[in-house]
């Protein structure tokens, strides 16, 4: 998936123009790298094309703390918008990443996460259990 798919995803799930979506999927990948660890923005962007992923190389990564709220507000502030615009498009983009990337990648992405972010990340399916 190269970006320009990737943002007209995020566009469609958060109802955005595109070049809005752009900047929030840019604002949202790159607050993402500042608050995982360096290893695991690494594993995140190789499974994503070259033109996502590298939003994910951000310099001294895993580091920032704060809950969702200082996470949207970041987001918000790097992409120029109102956090409540900033929670819509990183709910979409986090569902993006959760159809582009494998599950037991997403699984280690959101464990890396506060506790605050189950809000916005949906639920990973479980595969039905033989009985």
């Amino acid at each position: 998936m190269r970006f320009p798919r990737f943002v007209d995803a995020v566009s469609r799930r958060a109802e955005l123009p595109s070049e809005q979506a752009a900047t929030i999927s840019r604002a949202v990948l790159q607050t993402l790298a500042e608050r995982i660890t360096a290893t695991e923005s690494a594993d995140l962007a190789a499974q994503l094309p070259d033109d996502v992923g590298s939003y994910l190389a951000a310099p001294g990564g895993g580091g920032t703390t704060g809950g969702a709220v200082a996470f949207l507000y970041r987001v918000a502030e790097r992409a120029g918008v109102d956090p409540a615009v900033a929670e819509v498009g990183a709910r979409a983009v986090l569902a993006t990443l959760r159809e582009t990337v494998t599950v037991g990648e997403f699984q280690d992405l959101v464990a890396q996460l506060p506790k605050g972010f189950d809000a916005m990340v949906d639920p990973i399916p479980r595969p039905p259990y033989d009985v």
